[in-house]
């Protein structure tokens, strides 16, 4: 597979990006070299899989690289066990000048049943770069009723 089978398809300028580029899903599993001595997920194991899954859709979003810029508001509500799921669900939700903010829900899900439970929430700041390493701009989110269209760019200065 070469770079351009990986190129991420772009839009006209000035149209937004449709929601489901914004988004992503996965799903991992739970071994004992990812627990504590209690049996349960790491925060720091948890916290990296919501990372790779908010930057997922910030790429997606934004059509091409993009930093961490901040984590923040992340609750831990249930332990998630040896031989768990995780699923997760991760969303852009705001969008300022070069910025993105990503929800991440995390779900606990027992392998043979498929109930979930939330487990994990937390929300991450991206900022898109070009080649240079510096802040570039990114498309508005596409209207779709859960999420607002613009929020500060952390990057901005007063």
């Amino acid at each position: 597979m070469n770079d351009q089978d990986m190129a991420v398809p772009s839009l006209p300028p000035g149209e937004t990006t449709p929601a489901p580029r914004s988004r992503a899903r996965m799903l991992e599993l739970v071994f004992p070299k990812d627990t504590n001595y209690l049996g349960t997920a790491f925060g720091g194991f948890v916290l990296s899989l919501m990372d790779k899954a908010a930057s997922v859709a910030a790429v997606r979003h934004a059509g091409g690289a993009v930093v961490t810029a901040r984590m923040d508001g992340v609750d831990f509500h249930v332990p998630i066990r040896v031989g768990d799921a995780v699923a997760l669900d991760a969303r852009v939700v705001r969008v300022g000048r070069s910025s993105m903010r990503v929800r991440v829900d995390v779900y606990r899900e027992h392998m043979a049943s498929g109930e979930q439970q939330l487990a994990t929430t937390g929300f991450f700041v991206f900022v898109a770069v070009g080649e240079d390493g510096k802040p570039r701009s990114v498309r508005p989110l596409a209207e779709n009723g859960d999420a607002a269209r613009e929020e500060p760019d952390p990057e901005a200065r007063p």
